[in-house]
């Protein structure tokens, strides 16, 4: 159970700034990051997303706590992930401080949830994050295969990609992020966030998409990885039918054509037409390009036999570190 907590546990506006200011922080550009200074907008996420009292949630860049906070009022527990040193640092603090009752149900992960693999604390039952704008859909897509014990998620992310996220076959705007989507989890928007809630205020609007994760797999027997390379190439060229975008990944446009027909799919169709299991069928009906024949084998080369030499071994190279997403 839930403790109660305090009348003015949340974060306003002047909380936000202060704890920014003592913090030396300001918001970059770079790492999409738009705090939100309002308690009712986070408390209004949280019941769009509809968090329970045993829920397991994993807010991925909680910034300086608001959400977070508003997040551990109903849930279970709260993991936040931030890749942000300063902030990182200072959100234990914040939430010993404003709400000392639940500080025991909350974990910080300090990475970047592109390359976070494992949680702390039981599997997470739901994801509920304003995503920095930048790489929301990767975030999202990488979330939602790492963890598949998130049955229900709700993130904030920019209007339009919130637009493209739950559209569907024939929308102007239905692509990659769609469908990839579409293969974890059913898709919607579920509202609206204004400008003024955020600090500082972005220029774009911001968007609430829901995704609850499909009941049943989409029943397919290719992977992931081959139903993910039909969409990649489908979408690489949309003006193009599916005959002509699809031939580089099939090996020609008369291999993409048999798939095509093998899966019931028009070859003049284009991908924005398409649902997540065409896709997946156009997959399951590749067929592997058979070698050229009487390839000419090339020719041996002789060189004559050289004396070995010895040379001092060298340490190898330091692997250069990648750089964050």
């Amino acid at each position: 159970m839930t403790s109660s907590p305090t009348p003015d546990a949340l974060l306003g506006p002047a909380d936000i700034r202060e704890l920014a200011d003592v913090l030396g922080v300001r918001p970059t550009k770079q790492r999409g990051q738009n705090f939100v200074i309002d308690a009712n907008t986070v408390r209004r996420i949280v019941r769009t997303a509809d968090v329970r009292p045993d829920d397991v949630v994993v807010e991925v860049g909680p910034g300086l706590g608001s959400l977070t906070l508003a997040l551990l009022e109903v849930a279970d527990r709260v993991t936040a992930v931030e890749i942000d040193d300063v902030l990182a640092s200072a959100l234990p603090a914040t939430i010993a401080a404003r709400m000392p009752r639940r500080a025991e149900r909350f974990a910080l992960v300090h990475s970047d949830a592109m390359h976070v693999e494992e949680l702390p604390g039981p599997p997470p039952t739901a994801l509920v994050a304003n995503l920095p704008y930048n790489v929301a859909v990767p975030v999202l897509l990488h979330m939602l295969d790492t963890f598949p014990s998130i049955e229900r998620t709700l993130v904030m992310v920019q209007a339009e990609v919130a637009d493209r996220l739950a559209a569907g076959p024939g929308s102007r705007v239905y692509g990659v992020p769609s469908v990839k989507a579409n293969w974890y989890a059913e898709v919607k928007r579920a509202g609206s966030i204004g400008r003024n809630v955020f600090w500082p205020a972005p220029n774009v609007d911001s968007g609430l998409v829901s995704l609850v994760r499909r009941a049943e797999p989409i029943k397919t027997s290719a992977s992931k990885r081959e139903v993910f390379a039909v969409v990649d190439a489908a979408f690489a060229q949309r003006r193009k039918t599916l005959r002509a975008a699809l031939a580089g990944w099939a090996g020609s446009a008369a291999a993409a054509e048999a798939a095509l027909v093998a899966a019931g799919v028009s070859p003049q169709a284009r991908g924005e037409s398409l649902t997540v299991e065409e896709f997946a069928r156009i997959a399951e009906n590749k067929q592997e390009q058979p070698e050229p024949a009487n390839k000419p084998e090339p020719e041996p080369t002789h060189q004559p036999e050289q004396e070995p030499t010895h040379q001092p071994e060298q340490e190898p190279e330091p692997e250069q570190e990648q750089e964050q997403q």
